[in-house]
């Protein structure tokens, strides 16, 4: 690849007005953002900006942006509880041995003892891990989960979350001792 295609294929991170990370988009549609004057670039932290030049303009487009506007973000909904969701929250792995084949769904709380079918209380497992466990609590089964159910989270908050600790840790790096 040759340098002008190299800085085409980077990626700029767009906070929102109130300076929350939203997402991260590639360099064309920075430029469109900051062109149509939608965004401005992100003073605050400092990165290498990227000039993009036309006949008749520069733009300098930085690894950071924020909107101008208040967006209106997609309202978002917590996914159905179903298989294909579970699996993909439990990364298609039993959630008791960590195994990958044969899995399917357990209450943890059985449903016949008044657990719900709901996201705190299902778990992907395999048919092993899923017939030793029966009909009983973890404590009855003497089991224990790898990871606590939950809901999954809004994108927005996951992305902001990997966000600050790439660029807590890029920090960290970045520190010289004296």
């Amino acid at each position: 690849m040759n340098a002008q295609t190299d800085k085409l294929n980077r990626s700029v991170v767009v906070f929102s007005k109130n300076y929350l990370p939203i997402s991260r988009i590639n360099l064309r549609k920075a430029v469109v953002l900051l062109v149509t004057d939608k965004a401005e670039p992100m003073d605050a932290i400092a990165s290498v900006a990227i000039e993009i030049r036309s006949p008749s303009t520069i733009v300098a487009v930085p690894g950071y942006i924020r909107l101008k506007n208040n967006c209106h973000e997609r309202i978002w909904k917590v996914p159905p509880v179903n298989r294909r969701e579970i699996l993909k929250r439990d990364r298609h792995q039993c959630q008791y041995c960590g195994s990958k084949k044969n899995l399917t769904i357990d209450h943890v709380i059985p449903r016949s003892l008044g657990g719900k079918h709901c996201w705190e209380n299902v778990v992907i497992a395999c048919v092993s891990c899923n017939s030793r466990k029966g009909d009983r609590t973890l404590d009855r089964a003497r089991m224990q989960l790898k990871t606590k159910p939950k809901a999954p989270a809004h994108p927005a908050l996951v992305f902001a979350e990997q966000f600050w600790h790439q660029t807590q840790s890029d920090f960290v790096n970045s520190q010289v001792e004296i």
